[in-house]
């Protein structure tokens, strides 16, 4: 099987419909999304967890990432404890609309 071309992928996530958008979300600073409220899901245990993006400003600055926000708003209410560090937590989800 032949590899594609890194031009090939290049573009392949360039296009809207690959999501690439949600990425660029995810790893943007709080000051700069546009959006009036921020989700953000758990794929363990089917939380969802929302913040209107001022509050999320105020409560942890204008330069904090989305994507280390919203681990920190899931993992401050995880109900998912089992004693290992490597088990414990959420696996968040950034593509909540």
């Amino acid at each position: 099987m032949e590899r594609c071309p890194p031009k090939y992928w290049e573009s392949v996530l360039k296009d809207p419909r690959a999501g690439a958008d949600g990425i660029r979300m995810r790893n943007r600073r709080l000051s700069e999304i546009p959006r009036h409220v921020l989700r953000v899901a758990c794929r363990r245990c089917d939380r969802t967890v929302e913040i209107q993006t001022a509050d999320a400003v105020r409560l942890f600055g204008g330069n904090a990432v989305w994507k280390d926000v919203g681990q920190r708003l899931l993992d401050d209410t995880c109900r998912q404890r089992t004693g290992s560090h490597e088990d414990d937590g959420c696996w968040p989800a950034f593509d909540v609309p």
